[in-house]
């Protein structure tokens, strides 16, 4: 079989039944059917890309992810993954704009950003530049609240474990990055700098920006340094400045994205955690390191 689809769910909030699972296969002609995770992940294998109208119809709206790969190379020697909103539940400059009052101002001008609606280096200057005179203690306070999101930590652990190259490559910024990297077990991480005068908040970012090229730029090197084809290659994130390198990957996931990247993006998860990316890859439960 040439191709495989990968149904999901959140095994928290939902159970991958049998009669769903056999729904979509008859749906697509997709077999024989192999449990990845009991109630949570299965494959279906398929002898061409499998129809994704009609496995949709087949799913009739219910909270399952179908993920389509290749057979071939499902595993990836190299991930690369956005941070806010993917790695983290929340946009952290978002955050820390509440303790300056700012929040629903700066969250706006981050939603239009990340649809694509504007430049995206010039948002970022200009939610930085509103955020000038802001106490440091207040990215302190930021971070203590972030929350990973559930599967980050076996996404990184798994691949890892399995010689992978795992980066975190992020629109944001290095204070938030670094911490990040070292809590989920990122092995790289790219951001931007928010600079301060060791007091507050000076309302400028170190140039350059990182932004969509950067994420692009970082999925090539990345993989030229392992030797990897781009087939080999993972890429995870949410917003327009991740699409590129989404579009570029040899898997890309949009993950629970902004309209404009789920519209654009081969893969999506909408329901489930990162493990998805992980049984989308071909690993069954007892392969998962660590748990969330």
């Amino acid at each position: 079989m040439s191709h495989i689809l990968t149904l999901v769910v959140d095994r928290t909030s939902a159970t991958l039944s049998d009669a769903i699972i056999a729904r979509v296969a008859d749906a697509i002609q997709c077999r024989p059917v192999v449990l990845l995770s009991p109630g949570e992940a299965a494959d279906l294998p398929c002898a061409a890309p499998p129809d994704m109208a009609a496995v949709a119809a087949a799913l009739d709206g219910a909270a399952v992810d179908a993920i389509p790969t290749r057979a071939r190379g499902r595993r990836k020697g190299l991930l690369v993954a956005d941070m806010d909103s993917t790695i983290v539940t929340t946009e952290t400059l978002d955050e820390l704009a509440a303790f300056a009052g700012l929040k629903d101002h700066i969250a706006a001008i981050t939603r239009r950003a990340m649809n694509g609606e504007l430049d995206f280096p010039a948002a970022l200057r200009e939610r930085v530049g509103l955020l000038k005179g802001l106490p440091l203690e207040a990215l302190e306070k930021t971070w203590a609240a972030t929350v990973f999101t559930p599967g980050a930590r076996e996404l990184v652990a798994t691949m890892r474990a399995h010689n992978a190259t795992t980066a975190l490559v992020s629109g944001g910024f290095s204070f938030f990055t670094a911490r990040v990297a070292a809590a989920v077990g990122f092995d790289v991480q790219r951001s931007n700098v928010l600079l301060d005068d060791g007091r507050a908040l000076t309302g400028k970012v170190g140039e350059p920006i990182q932004g969509k090229n950067a994420k692009l730029t970082a999925l090539h090197e990345l993989a030229a340094a392992r030797g990897l084809k781009m087939a080999a290659t993972l890429a995870v994130g949410d917003g327009a400045n991740d699409l590129p390198m989404l579009l570029e990957a040899g898997l890309g996931v949009a993950f629970r994205a902004r309209p404009v990247v789920a519209a654009e993006a081969r893969a999506q998860v909408r329901y489930a955690t990162l493990r998805a990316l992980l049984f989308a890859q071909g690993y069954r439960l007892d392969e998962i390191v660590g748990t969330d």
